[in-house]
């Protein structure tokens, strides 16, 4: 069996530092509220607020380290809330995508792209790959057993020596398959 770790990746945003010091203040920084499961990746005690053309989000989580480039990611559901456009998007792939207004304790940014329901993903390091017989960019399913269990198709992988296996499914999709606790998923090549 190839099973791996399945994990709800709910709303959240990466910030760039310029965009980090306008919502935050100059000299504040992200604090380490969690350390997540992809190594260096962590959860901060910091939040700002999603403002949509219908409604806002308040307190969304901000993960750190600061990236190259602001992005919001999450669930179609949330996207309908808000009253935006979410393209289902690997992280990073931003080019085309809806913007959004943050709002922070110090100021508010208007980013003009950067809103996606992250694609449904596993990370793996090579190791782990190799012995799964999966290959970066190939596209698999991940089957989760239970009460309501679900087979996820259009995985994509992503393998890169910085990860840690897990498979990454946003609020939505973990909640259609009733997903709580430690939940393994079985991955179909």
């Amino acid at each position: 069996m190839k099973k791996v770790i399945v994990e709800t990746s709910a709303r959240h945003v990466h910030l760039s530092e310029a965009d980090l010091k306008i919502l935050l203040g100059e000299g504040n920084e992200l604090t380490i509220k969690k350390m997540l499961s992809q190594p260096g990746q962590y959860a901060s005690n910091e939040r700002v607020n999603l403002v949509g053309p219908k409604k806002a989000i308040n307190n969304v989580l901000i993960l750190g380290p600061a990236r190259k480039e602001t992005q919001v990611e999450i669930s179609l559901t949330d996207a309908r809330t808000l009253g935006v456009s979410a393209a289902i998007r690997e992280s990073g792939d931003i080019d085309g995508t809806a913007g959004i207004k943050l709002v922070g304790p110090a100021g508010e940014v208007e980013i003009t792209k950067g809103v996606i329901a992250a694609k449904r993903h596993v990370h793996l390091d090579p190791a782990t790959a190799e012995e799964l017989g999966v290959k970066d960019k190939q596209i698999v399913s991940v089957k989760v057993d239970g009460e309501r269990g679900l087979t996820f198709g259009e995985v994509v992988v992503r393998v890169n020596p910085n990860f840690a296996p897990a498979v990454h499914l946003d609020t939505d999709e973990a909640n259609a398959a009733a997903l709580s606790g430690e939940v393994y998923g079985e991955i179909i090549a």
